[in-house]
């Protein structure tokens, strides 16, 4: 079990809580993550998810184009999902992991 998988089980479920949280950890954590997607056309969005207001939603491209198509291949062969239908639950539930891992829309420190 990673660090997030039980702060993250009850919000995007259990099934994708151990994919988010392996995602974030190959980042180097929630302003790793963050700053990947930042960098890679996402800023407002992913500003929305860790201020204290509304998430933006992010749609399977947008995500798809921020985080890579070799990051997505290879996190769906480990999970065992083809990479739309892992997109399709990343839409959901990254927004809604970083809100949540963002309290008071501070990143936290480590």
């Amino acid at each position: 079990m990673g660090m997030f998988d039980g702060i993250l089980g009850g919000i995007v479920g259990a099934e994708m809580a151990t994919t988010v949280n392996h995602l974030i950890e190959q980042h180097g954590g929630v302003a790793g993550i963050v700053s990947q997607l930042q960098q890679n056309g996402l800023g407002n969005t992913v500003k929305s998810w860790v201020g204290t207001g509304p998430n933006q939603p992010v749609s399977t491209d947008q995500l798809h184009q921020a985080l890579g198509a070799d990051t997505v291949a290879k996190l769906a062969a480990k999970v065992g999902l083809n990479p739309q239908d892992l997109l399709a639950k990343l839409t959901q539930a990254l927004p809604a992991a970083i809100d949540k891992l963002t309290p008071g829309g501070v990143l936290p420190k480590t």
